[in-house]
């Protein structure tokens, strides 16, 4: 094993950004290898490693390992909290030294998760910022990610009407950009200047908007690769998206209240983001969207457990919802002809030309 570190971790949407910028904070002197760009390979490689019943992200992050260790990364990061996942770690560490790799393996989830735990693993790793400076550093990554996903969470909801294309991916480019290199202190005068960017930006607006709610297990909402960009498809078809599970969900969770949300739709928590996904369809029910759209990774057992309760919402509340199982095997055209056919029936739906 090399002398010295060479971090990497799984990738999932932008947060690599944050997380790039954070361990060069704590760790000066080591190489940090952003994860490579999701692919074919990354998949292949998942679920060639991977037990058949596994979930996808699971098989994911197999392939991002593999590929870090391909490039000699000696140290890998696993954060898996929430649901099942956050028992994964050992054995996706006997995996990967199964396969004759040497490294370091931190695993932060569940019971590891925390201040004390992270502190003292940067410190048997040799790091020599003090506990504040590793405090500031993580700090960082959650108010970056609070920005990042306000900005995101506009940006679905006008994507699809702005006047002159590209303007909302050019601008999240450089927001992007930005918190790549700022300080801490700088996040709030850069969320207010991006946020009024995003505010001018000139639309097209329609009558009336076709809006449409995205729900469901988190990893496969937030990493576009693993549902064939399915919002950018939702985008192009006219769509009004909002989606308000993302990583500040999950850095903190309101179980107590997301059950009570769920108004008696759920007796008992489901596990994992299970309840946010009944709650953000009641509310998007009685905000008047046109639709909903259940995303899950295949075999994921807590959205499984809530489509009977999603159904009699939809039964309920009079609400369309579909749902969509995604794994090693789905097809990306079978899947623009379920999407195609759901925006066109709400089409229909809301012109009085079919019943739902």
């Amino acid at each position: 094993m090399k002398n010295n570190l060479v971090i990497s971790y799984p990738r999932m949407g932008n947060y690599h950004i944050l997380l790039d910028r954070s361990f060069k904070i704590l760790f000066p002197n080591a190489e940090i290898l952003t994860p490579p760009l999701m692919s074919a390979r990354t998949l292949e490689i998942g679920a060639r490693h991977s037990p058949d019943n596994v979930c996808a992200p699971f098989k994911y992050n197999i392939g991002n390992f593999v590929e870090a260790l391909e490039q000699e990364a000696n140290v890998l990061v696993q954060t898996g909290l929430g649901c099942i996942f956050g028992y994964y770690g050992e054995l996706q560490e006997q995996i990967l030294k199964d396969l004759g790799y040497e490294f370091n393996f931190l695993c932060f989830s569940q019971g590891s998760a925390s201040m004390r735990k992270a502190f003292e693993t940067y410190k048997q790793l040799g790091g020599k910022q003090s506990f504040k400076a590793v405090s500031a550093a993580i700090f960082y990554t959650f108010y970056g990610m609070f920005v990042m996903d306000k900005f995101e969470y506009k940006m679905r909801e006008n994507i699809a009407f702005e006047l002159n294309p590209g303007a909302h991916e050019r601008l999240h480019s450089r927001l992007l950009e930005d918190l790549a290199t700022i300080s801490l202190a700088k996040i709030p005068t850069i969320w207010k200047y991006y946020n009024n960017e995003l505010n001018n930006i000139a639309l097209n607006e329609p009558q009336k908007r076709l809006r449409i709610g995205l729900v469901g297990e988190l990893y496969t909402l937030m990493e576009p690769f693993s549902n064939f960009n399915l919002e950018l498809e939702l985008a192009e078809c006219g769509c009004s998206i909002s989606r308000k599970m993302n990583a500040s969900l999950l850095a903190f969770p309101r179980k107590a209240k997301t059950l009570r949300d769920s108004d008696g739709y759920l007796k008992h928590l489901p596990g994992a983001n299970g309840a946010d996904t009944v709650a953000h369809t009641i509310s998007y029910a009685k905000n008047g969207y046109d639709g909903v759209i259940h995303m899950k990774s295949f075999g994921c057992v807590p959205e499984i457990n809530v489509m009977p309760a999603l159904n009699k919402i939809s039964s309920d509340m009079d609400i369309p919802v579909l749902h969509l199982s995604f794994d090693t095997h789905t097809g990306e055209a079978g899947l623009q002809t379920r999407l195609e056919a759901f925006i066109d029936m709400i089409k229909m739906r809301n012109s009085g030309g079919v019943l739902y």
